[in-house]
């Protein structure tokens, strides 16, 4: 069990704007580097094949390193840990712009994953943490300010590659700035330390058995995420035959749908419930998909990939919610979830490639159509135990009380 470190623990509203800085920080890294991929691939002078081979390279650090995120935060508290894990993911932004070769590139981006996905778990779970002394849901908005942040970094970073502005200089400045603002929002957020008999997590284990039912649907909704960012645009130009500004917007109306859907989805939440709010949202998606894969117009089209990022946007924010209510170790559990989320990410665009060269992309985003139904299928395993549910009492009280 977590208590808090010391009296001045801040009170949660004010430790809701702190995490949610945290989140926004997190994302425009992200954002940042996706950018610049192209001068990454033109500094290193490697092909196509050869920077695929280099991007998986992210994820396999995050999936390896994850589950040592609750041992940080055991060790150093959830605030110091944090600000640790925060700063070590800003800096890794850097050494990618330096690399020379691909296996350099391949070890910096392994880097890069691995400071990713640790400071994804310990922010996930210190916002579960903040939830819970809310007594209302606030991860949806969370995840909507890291899809802020990641949009507020790639539009950075796109006016930096137009003024031809070296990435090696336009990431060592946003890496600055980015620290300085993760440091600062660090110091606004929950600082709980472990009971004195409370053993400290494991370096690895399996994802708990709670995490698998949990991530298999987190997996159906990053699954289509993954496909919908990825392959939207060549979509609408080799199956609508549209022109690519318009095939550029898809993507973006994607992204932006998801974005608007996280922030209003805490307050569906409240009103329907975390089952009630994914079980809608995946009739949404499916909705999405079949208006893609049978529409012949670029308008419908890009409708229906609006509809399936509005329908996905939740699921993630909400899983990691569930994962941290459902047990004694919060950040094993996300950990274990996020490790089943980070596979799909891996996965989606190869699948959807594959299937794509065997049949047609519409076959393909059939297959992420009948994926969306199970968000319906499998919502039942978000549900709030009756033990983790915040008393009316607490929840009027912070609700009175305020900052």
């Amino acid at each position: 069990m977590r208590t808090p470190a010391e009296p001045g623990d801040p009170r949660p509203r004010r430790a809701r704007i702190a995490i949610a800085a945290v989140f926004a920080a997190h994302g425009a890294v992200t954002g940042s580097f996706a950018t610049r991929v192209p001068w990454i691939q033109e500094h290193t002078g490697i092909g196509s094949g050869l920077l695929g081979l280099a991007l998986v390279c992210p994820a396999v650090g995050a999936s390896v390193a994850m589950p040592l995120a609750g041992r940080v935060a055991h060790r150093l508290g959830t605030r110091a840990g944090l600000r640790l894990l925060l700063v070590l993911w800003c800096v890794s932004l850097v050494p990618p712009a330096l690399a020379p070769s691909l296996l350099t590139l391949c070890a910096a981006l392994t880097v890069y994953g691995a400071t990713s996905g640790m400071a994804d778990v310990a922010m996930n779970a210190l916002g579960v943490r903040t939830e819970e002394r809310l007594g209302r849901s606030i991860m949806s908005g969370l995840h909507g300010m890291w899809s802020a942040g990641a949009l507020a970094g790639s539009a950075a970073g796109t006016l930096a590659a137009h003024a031809g502005t070296d990435a090696r200089l336009h990431f060592a400045l946003a890496s600055g700035g980015l620290v300085l603002l993760g440091v600062a929002a660090c110091q606004g957020v929950l600082d709980l330390r472990p009971a004195g008999d409370e053993r400290p997590p494991p370096r690895f284990s399996p994802p708990p058995r709670s995490a698998l039912a949990i991530g298999a649907v987190g997996f159906c909704a990053v699954f289509a995420e993954g496909a919908s960012l990825d392959w939207s645009a060549v979509y609408l130009r080799d199956v609508i035959g549209s022109d690519p500004g318009t095939a550029a917007a898809c993507t973006t109306a994607f992204a932006c749908a998801m974005a608007l859907a996280r922030f209003a989805g805490d307050a569906a939440v409240r009103r329907f419930g975390p089952v009630g709010t994914v079980r809608a949202s995946g009739v949404v998606a499916v909705l999405g998909g079949a208006l893609v894969v049978s529409s012949a117009g670029p308008a419908p089209v890009i409708a229906g990939f609006g509809l399936l990022g509005v329908g996905i946007a939740v699921v993630v924010p909400l899983a990691f919610a569930a994962a941290g209510r459902g047990g004694p170790r919060p950040d094993q559990a996300i950990a274990g979830v996020a490790t089943i989320v980070y596979s799909s990410a891996l996965v989606a665009p190869a699948v959807i490639g594959q299937i794509a060269n065997a049949t047609s992309l519409v076959v393909s985003f059939a297959l992420v159509t009948v994926l969306a139904a199970g968000l319906v299928a499998g919502a039942g395993v978000l549900r709030v135990p009756p033990a983790a549910r915040p008393s009316p009492a607490l929840a009027r009280t912070t609700r009175r009380r305020g900052p």
